[in-house]
Order: C-alpha cells, then sequence, then structure tokens
C-alpha cells in the first residue's frame, strides 16, 4: 500500500521531539490527507508501535486558518517534547461551523501523527522525522471532495480557504519541504 511506502524506515529516523517521532502529512484540503493520515495511524498501531493523532482540524477556524498554532504548540509539542503527555480544547465542526468541543488527551506517542493544512509548517521542521506531502492538483475536484465530506453550507467557506491555501503554501513552500510525496491517484 502507498502509506507503507511513504513509511518505510519511519522507525529508524531520529525522534526529534523528545523521544516522539513526528510525522506529518499536509498538503491543500480535499487531497486526502485525513485518509492517509488514518490508514497511517491503523497501520503503526496493527504494528504495535504506540501512535497519536492529531488534526489541525481540531485547531483551525475559517477566521483562524494558521494562527492558533502557539495552542497546538503549547498544549501538544511542547509537553511531548519534555516526555509528558499533551492535551487540548478541541473544535468542533457542526454545520459548517467551528464550536469549542471537549479537552481530549495526547498521550506520550512512539509515533505522533500530525495532520492538516500546515501540519509541515515550516516552524516544526526541525522537530519532523517525516514530512508527506498529499496532493491533488484539481482545485474544482478538490472543492467537491471537500464540500463531499463537509456539506454544502462549506462550499464558500471552503473557496475562500482554498484561495488561503494557495498562498499559505507558496510561501511556505511545505511540499518542496516534503520526504514524501503523493499523488491523489496514489492514496
Amino acid at each position: 500500500m502507498i502509506h507503507q511506502m511513504a513509511l518505510d524506515g519511519l522507525l529508524d529516523r531520529p525522534a526529534r521531539l523528545g523521544g516522539v517521532r513526528l510525522v506529518a502529512i499536509d498538503g491543500p484540503s480535499g487531497s486526502g490527507k485525513s485518509v492517509l493520515a488514518d490508514a497511517v495511524a491503523a497501520e503503526l498501531r496493527a504494528a504495535g508501535t504506540r501512535t497519536g493523532l492529531v488534526r489541525t482540524d481540531h485547531f483551525a477556524t475559517w477566521d483562524d486558518p494558521v494562527a492558533w498554532w502557539p495552542r497546538l504548540a503549547a498544549g501538544v509539542l511542547d509537553p511531548l517534547r519534555n516526555g509528558r503527555p499533551g492535551t487540548y480544547l478541541c473544535v468542533e465542526w457542526r454545520d459548517g461551523k467551528p464550536h469549542p468541543g471537549p479537552y481530549l488527551a495526547v498521550e506520550v506517542p512512539e509515533v505522533l501523527v500530525l495532520e492538516g493544512v500546515s501540519a509541515g509548517r515550516r516552524s516544526v521542521r526541525a522537530d519532523l522525522s517525516l514530512l508527506i506531502w498529499c496532493e491533488h492538483r484539481d482545485p474544482a475536484e478538490r472543492l467537491e471532495r471537500a464540500v463531499a465530506r463537509d456539506g454544502e453550507a462549506c462550499r464558500a467557506p471552503l473557496r475562500a480557504w482554498q484561495r488561503f491555501e494557495e498562498g499559505w503554501f507558496a510561501v511556505d513552500q511545505t511540499g518542496d519541504a516534503a520526504d514524501v510525496r503523493l499523488a491523489d491517484e496514489l492514496h
């Protein structure tokens, strides 16, 4: 499977976030990141690797697509770096709108999969053991996939989100920094 190719040698890579191997799965909305992250986490767990999964959708909102990062760093990354469990307030999405959700605990894993737009941002790259970039070049098809996932009420905000992503990725150069690049037809 394609996610196995992406994971080859992962456990041989250095754990740069304290004793945790941090795997970022990044790319534009509708490119298959969530599906890949679920498969990667399941495969690692099936192999007996303690694996956590955190999604950037648990932090981002339409009005705050990436500036929430300090909450992720303070609640999850910094504690893990110091060998302690983390916790964060999860954003829940209902009817295309963000609402405060529950606090979620993140136990200290061997591998933490961080999935979503900006997961592989420049500011975290020194902590990454692996950066996987998912892409699907057709924005119209990505929009339809995201609308199918999130609902028709999200169409207009998703269009604005796609415009934001285009600029974000051009400046951050996330795809260029990736260790593994996966095209849509592969995952």
